[in-house]
This record gives C-alpha cells, structure tokens and sequence, in this order.
C-alpha cells in the first residue's frame, strides 16, 4: 500500500501548485519507473537463494533480440536495469518532469483545492454519458461503470518518437508475416517460424490460405501494450491483432479530462487525435473493393459484450453502420445489410468479433454472431475487413520471441521496440533455460482456451509457493507447447488521484500504455498520437480491467505545431448529402418498434395499477361490476396472477397480489418487466438515442426496481409506497414519451416505434372499453369514470360535456374524436398514414396494409350507439374487438414484412 501523503488542502496549495505535488505525492515503489519524476525509485538488489542458479542465458532466436543493448549480454543487461537505477542525492526530493511541473501550474487559481471538485465533476459525467464496461456482461445485472483516473499520462515528444517508430516497424512485420503464412509459407519452410504456433494455433484459419487481401494489406488495426521499464525504455508486452479494444474508449476519456483540463491541455502542446481517425476511415474507403462511395459498416457481438458502449460510440462518431451478425447476409459471395428497404450492399466491415464466431459454415458451427457465407466473399475479394480473418495466432506471445529474426528475414530491419525476453517452452533449450526462473517471471498461456484446448490465466512465478512453482514447472515440462514464459518487469508507476482513503491524495499505480496503429492506404499505418492507459489496481502487479484496474488519458505531446483536424466536412457539396442516408437495419427496425410496444405497455400498465389500487381504497369500491372490470383488466395484462382471487372475491388479497407482481421482472406484463424491456430495446439500438434518453430509461429501471426491492425487504409493498413508485415511473415514462416524440428524426425507424407505440395503445383501449361495455361497468357512474380516467381523458370530458354521463358522450370521446390522441379513431388514424408513409407511400396514400386497420371515417355515432335487443350496443362491441384483433394482426405482418424480410417485394437486391 503506497504512504498516504498530508491533506493538499492549505494555503499553499494556490501559490505553487507544482511544489506541493512534488513535496506531497508518494515515490513509485522501489524498482520502478515514476512517471511523475522521470527517473525509477531506488531499488535494494535482491539476494540470490542459496543454491539458485544464475539467470541463464536465453537460447537464439527464442527471445527479441532488439531488447540486447550494447555490452553486456541480454540476460545480464536485463538484471542490471532491474537493479541499477539512477539515484538522487541523499535527502533530495526528486523534481517533477518538466512537463508535470507544467500541467499542476495549471490548475488555475483554484489549485489543489479544485481537484476534489474536478473528480466528482469526472465520475458525473462518465456516469451520465453512459461510459460502461461490462466485465461480466448479464442482461439481468447492472451495468459496470468505466473507470478512469482524474490525470492523464503524460509521453513526452522524445518517448512518443520511440513508441511510434518502434510500433509502425512491428505492425509492418506482422502484416507481412500474415502474408506469408497465408501465401507462401517460406518462413515455415525456412524454421524461422515453428509450425506449431501457426498451425497448432487455433486462430490459424486454413480457409484463409491463398487469400489477397483489397490493397494487400491484412492488418488495419493494432494494438501494442507497452511497459516502460526502470530503465525508462519502453518495452512490447504484447500485441493484439484480432479485435482490438480501447479506440472508443480512449476517446471518451479524451473528451473527459480536457474537459477537466483545459488550460493544462492546450499549454502542454497535446497532439490531437481526430486526423489519424479520419486518416484510417480515408484509406478503408480506398481500399474497399467496389462501391461509390462505399459501405462500411461495424460488427459488434451485440448489447452483452463487455465493451459494446464503445461499439456503438465508435460506430457514431466514425459515421458507421452498426451491425449484428443477423443484420447481415451472403448472396452471390456479397456481403448485403438486411434494411427496411431490402438488402444494401456492404463493401467493409470492422470487426469486433473473434474470428472463431465469424462465419458459422466455415469455422464455429454453434456462432449465432456471424454470417453465414462471410469467408467466402472475403475470398472473392467482394468485402474488405479489418483485420481480416486469422490474424489470432499473432496474438500468442510466444511469438514475441522469433519477431527479430522474422523481421531481418521480411523488412531486412532490425527492430528498434524491444519485447520483454520471452521463452517458448515447446522448444527444449527454451526450456531448460526457463526452468530455474520461473520464480521471477510470467508464465502464460500460447494458444487461448478453445474447443479440445485448455488455457490458463497468466500467473506471476513471484506470486507463487515453492509447492506451486513445482507444479507449474511439471505442467510446463509435460506440456511445453501450450507454456511460454516472460520475464517480469516492473510496471512504471504514473501518479494518480485516489480519494477512496478519506481525503484526496496523489497515489502511484502501475500503468500498462496501449497504443494503436491504423493503415492509412495500402501497405501504409500510422501510429494514433495517444492511447489507452491501464492502471493497475490497488496492490495489484498486473493491469488489467477485468481485474478491477481503471484506465488514463494518454497525452502525447509534441515540439511541433499541434493537428487540429476535425471529422466535420465543411466541403461537402449538397448532391454527396442528399445521397447518403442512413440505413435502418431490420434488427434495428425490430427494436425500435418494440421500444414503441413497451414504451406504452408499461404507461398502460402503470395507469392501470394506479387506477386500481385507488379504486380499491376508494368509496366506490362497493361497485361489483367495476370490481369485475379492474379484476378482468389486470388479468389480461398480467398484473396479478391467474390464482390469485379476483377483486369482487377478497379485495385485499387482490390488491396484495397485485403490488407484489409489480416488481417482478420475470413476469411478462408486470411494470417492471415492462422497463427491463425497454432498456433491453434500448440498449440494442444504444446508438440511435440520444444520452439524455438513455440515461432516462436506465435510471427508470433501476429507480422503480429499487422502491420494490426496499419495500420487498419490509416484507411488503405498501399501498401508500406502491402508489408513490407507479407515480415516479409514470413521470419517467412521459419524459421517455416526450423524448420520443420531440428529440428524434423522423424516419423510418421513428415511424417504427410510433407504429409499436400506437398498436399497442389500439389493442389496450379497445379491449378495455370491450371489457367494460360486456360487463356493464360503464353504465355505472363509478365505471364510466373509471374508464375515461384510462384513457386519461378526464379533464377533457368534464370540459366538453360537464356532468353528462351517457354511452353517446363516452363514445364521441373515446371513440370518434379525431383530436383526441388516446381516441380510438385518432390511433387507428395515424396508424393508417404512418404504415403507408413506412412502405414509401406518398402522403395521404394508403397501402395494403393500412386496409387492413378499420376505416375511421365510416364510422357513425349513431350507428355505434344503436342499443340492441338486451340493451347492449352490438355494432360497438364488433368495432371494438375488431380494433383489437387487427392492432396484433398489424403487427404480426409488419414483422413478417420487415423484420424476417420474406415479403416477396423485398427480395431484390440493389446495386
């Protein structure tokens, strides 16, 4: 645990900011780098164990051969940048780098004292933007929220040189490794790369052989997590090739803290990252194989997976399409988006899926993310995809250790990045090497865990008993192959702001920097000016989000002038606007129009329960057939179960059963069902809506989720509280409603969710006022207010027609009113014209569909009203079930006609 420094609160903290940190923020740990001072804390050298063996030599071509600098041998240097390390004068407090120094003396007049305010203003606005990580991503469970520091790390312009030339050299070698083992083969012929950790890979696709990529180019994205050691020197830790994390989120977090520091920002020189981004979207467009322009789209796993907020995030500020595998079909070895308006071709795919759940007929037969037929227009050549398909097995950090030698052998270079000494222990010099080691080094997994394959989480040798490293040395000797082992280096530490200890203090974490390199054209990247640093947690050695770690701003600073470039395109002529549109996905189609259907089924379930449980405790309560009408209402919206006694039985009872259901989530038709229902849609169209809606929904849920579970703890959900939770959750569906209805584009995938939203009014209404004309419960005084009340009518039925209470009166406002949004005429209306305006149909133009709602305009107060022989009102009746049968059939053919695209008419395929 690092010292907790003094309180930053006092005078001094406004005039010399820079000071105080420098006097107050703890030193990294000993033996590591401190970011904050630019040089490693001193380190005691460790003491050999009697009878240890000394670090042997590691064997050719097994570890990265650029990590040896001049002198000594590599294995000497690597023990001596552990233990010789720069050492200030005894008594001496270490000055800040210069840039730290520069960023603390901008604080502004508010210095320290503002930085508590600063990070409660972060965790806000993280909060707010809905910034999430899902480690353990369950659709019934909370979303986790992304964790990032108040300060960022701070590269300098000589470090960021190494860094970018450095991984631009790597990322060339690893594109043309990819060409090889895809093509030719010569460096498995010629043993510089051993067959095992290609095809022994599970990442290695053999289908991909003899592919040519569009532009010759197979990697487009990657990832490199960088250590910098004692030594200041950055060093590869790994590499991630398939489907890269942390663009989004670097981006959120840039966004974040310039917010928080925006004169430090600018001050500091910080290259920016919007032109790299628009470099990378400029040589995607190129390099697509047909298309003008063409289409690209990004292919996330979907709403359940860990990262999909930076999915949907990227997808909206690169101006992608996003994509489910079920979004997406093959038809003649080209890839098609399935849309509103029949299948659009798709030109480029960024991937965020694993290669193993890509194409279904090809590699995992059991994938219900992919597409069925993908790799075969990839080998047609019809589709670029970024990273194409195999790149998996370049991931292994076995590979780390046979790069330098690849590299001579492909670029004629000698790498200038080193990797951490690396040993693969499928060959036995690495082996015996290792072995007496193991005490002061990584081991991890080479292949990942796959079907007929066991995996491991990596494992510190430090971390383990004698008895354990016995074990493991077994298990690596009978198993060398599946074992690679990496020397251990201590992480450098960056200071950072921790308050979880009472008052706010500057702390060190170990840090882990992940840069990225994007190709800008064929056979040509770029390395983003920025990145994603991962922090580790609170003891921890290993930075890793999943393990509890939080994440930094990466400022790269630069001498020269800083890029303001920007994705707005202020050239664009009005003809390229009028020519792109945005697509509507079917799946996308699909949740919006359940938004819709929830959206009201949960306003129509929360005014019901009100209703009821006022009625109940009311004087009207003595009325049998309003009883009977509340007791048939709910039963037909599951707000009580089927055994529970009805209300004209045990009224109590009833009203118990029915505030118990309203909290179940796993009852279909109860409130909270409804609003898990919502955020589920959505969170599958997340990229459709604005933050302010979605925080609407989210904080919905989990508002009227938590009134339920408090009571529930009670031992019961009070009237009084139930009551003031259905109030709470109808103010919170009108915001939803409003937001639906003033803050989103009209088109036809608002068309859809207004559609969804008025079926279901359509069935609900009609079959309320069915039930209480078949009973008889309107012709009672408390009925017919009852049921003027759920239409939530009644202000307007006092106004119009004082206290007048007859079937004509109910009728003309419920039914006719062409002015009235929750009459039945005004629904079936506007469902008629927005089905027509969905297929295309100029305005005031009805399509089949539309027919197959009733006419408003036939009908005829006096007809609806004309009593039959017992009193009744027949035509009313037949009206009003066949209001509520054609609302589901309406739906069940927008489905067919949409959503699965069988309709004959949306079979062709356009150009």
């Amino acid at each position: 645990m690092e010292p907790l420094n003094e309180s930053l609160f006092d005078a001094q903290a406004l005039e010399f900011p820079a000071a105080l940190a420098s006097a107050l923020a703890p030193a990294a740990l000993p033996g590591h780098f401190d970011e904050l001072r630019g040089q490693a804390t001193p380190a005691v050298p460790a003491r050999p164990a009697a009878g240890a063996a000394p670090l042997a030599p590691m064997p050719p071509m097994l570890y990265d051969a650029a990590a040896q600098p001049p002198g000594p041998s590599q294995a000497q240097s690597q023990t001596q940048t552990q233990t010789q390390v720069l050492q200030p004068a005894p008594g001496d407090t270490p000055p800040l780098t210069p840039a730290w120094n520069a960023f603390f003396e901008q604080l502004g007049p508010g210095g320290f004292n503002d930085l508590p305010r600063r990070a409660v203003s972060l965790e806000r606005q993280i909060r707010d933007n809905g910034v999430t990580y899902n480690v353990y991503a369950d659709a019934d469970g909370p979303q986790r929220p992304w964790s990032l520091d108040l300060f960022p790390l701070i590269v300098s312009p000589e470090s960021w040189a190494q860094i970018e030339t450095g991984v631009l050299q790597r990322t060339r070698v690893l594109d043309r490794v990819m060409a090889d083992v895809y093509g030719p083969q010569q460096l498995l012929a010629e043993g510089l790369l051993p067959a095992a950790l290609v095809h022994g890979h599970p990442g290695y696709l053999r289908a991909m052989h003899g592919v040519k990529p569009p532009g010759d180019t197979w990697l487009h994205i990657a990832a490199f997590d960088l250590a910098r050691g004692p030594d200041s020197n950055w060093w590869v830790v790994s590499q991630r090739t398939q489907a890269p994390s942390g663009l989004g989120y670097l981006l959120e977090n840039r966004l974040a803290i310039t917010r928080q520091f925006p004169q430090a920002f600018e001050a500091l020189q910080v290259q920016r990252l919007a032109a790299t981004y628009s470099a990378m979207m400029d040589g995607l467009q190129r390099m697509c194989p047909a298309g003008v322009p063409p289409h690209i789209a990004l292919l996330t796993p979907g709403p359940y997976n860990e990262t999909y907020f930076e999915h949907a995030y990227l997808a909206r500020y690169l101006g992608l399409t996003l994509v489910e595998g079920s979004d997406l079909t093959v038809r003649d070895q080209r890839l098609y988006l399935k849309t509103l308006q029949g299948l659009r071709p798709v030109h480029g795919l960024i991937k965020r899926l694993d290669d193993q759940f890509l194409d279904p007929l090809e590699l995992r037969p059991d994938s219900t993310l992919g597409v069925p037929g993908l790799l075969q227009a990839i080998r047609a050549g019809n589709v670029l995809v970024a990273n194409m398909p195999g790149s998996a097995f370049l991931e292994s950090p076995a590979l780390l250790g046979f790069l330098p030698g690849l590299a001579r052998r492909l670029i004629g270079e000698k790498l200038k990045l080193p990797a951490l000494p690396t040993w693969w222990c499928g060959e036995r010099a690495a082996l015996e090497a290792v072995l007496p080691q193991l005490g002061d080094c990584a081991i991890k997994p080479t292949y990942p865990g796959s079907d007929g394959q066991t995996s491991f989480d990596a494992v510190l040798g430090s971390k383990l008993s004698r008895r354990e490293l016995d074990e493991w040395a077994g298990r690596i000797v009978r198993e060398g192959e599946a074992h690679t082992v990496q020397s251990y280096l201590p992480l450098s530490q960056m200071p950072t702001w921790a308050n979880d200890m009472g008052p706010g203090h500057i702390a060190p974490r170990a840090m882990l920097l992940r840069v990225f390199a994007v190709s800008d054209g064929p056979q040509s990247w770029r390395v983003l000016p920025g990145g994603l640093a991962r922090l580790a947690g609170r003891d921890a050695q290993i930075a890793s989000m999943q393990r509890g770690g939080s994440s930094a701003d990466v400022w790269v600073q630069t001498h020269g002038e800083v890029d303001r470039t920007t994705l707005l395109q202020p050239h664009a002529t009005p003809a390229s606007l009028a020519r792109h549109r945005a697509p509507v996905t079917s799946r996308a189609a699909e949740n919006m129009f359940w938004l819709g259907r929830y959206t009201e089924r949960a306003e129509n379930a929360v005014r019901l329960a009100r209703l009821t449980l006022n009625l109940l405790g009311s004087e009207d309560q003595s009325s049998r057939p309003l009883l009977d009408w509340l007791h048939r209402m709910a039963l037909r919206n599951a707000l009580v179960p089927a055994e529970a006694p009805s209300a004209p039985q045990s009224r109590r009872v009833f009203e118990r059963a029915l505030i118990a259901e309203l909290g179940d989530v796993a009852r279909g038709g109860s409130v909270g069902f409804s609003l898990r229902c919502i955020r589920q849609a959505a969170a599958a169209v997340r990229e459709r809506l604005s933050q302010d809606t979605w925080n609407q929904i989210v904080r919905a849920e989990a508002d009227f989720l938590r009134r339920a579970a408090e009571q529930a703890g009670e031992g019961s959900f009070a009237t009084g509280a139930a009551l003031r939770a259905l109030e709470s959750a109808s103010t919170a569906l009108a915001a939803m409603t409003g937001a639906q209805t003033d803050r989103m584009t009209r088109d036809d995938a608002w068309r859809l969710l207004s559609i969804g939203r008025h079926i279901e009014r359509l069935g609900f209404l009609a079959s309320a006022l069915e039930a209480g004309f078949e009973n008889g419960a309107v012709h009672e005084v408390s009925g017919f207010e009852a049921m003027v009340a759920l239409f939530d009518s009644t202000i307007t039925f006092h106004a119009r027609y004082q206290q007048r209470r007859d079937v004509a009166t109910l009728v003309d406002l419920l039914v006719l009113d062409a002015e009235n949004p929750r009459s039945l005429a005004w629904v079936t209306q506007t469902l008629r014209g927005r089905i027509a305006r969905l297929a295309g149909s100029a305005p005031g133009k009805l399509t089949a569909l539309s027919y197959e709602l009733p006419d408003p305009a036939a009908w005829t107060l006096e007809h609806l009203c004309a009593a039959g022989a017992e009193a009744d009102y027949p035509a009313l009746v037949q009206l009003l079930a066949s209001c509520e049968t054609a609302a589901y059939h309406v739906s069940d053919a927008i489905g067919t006609r949409y959503f699965t695209l069988t309709s004959e008419s949306l079979r062709s395929v356009g150009a």
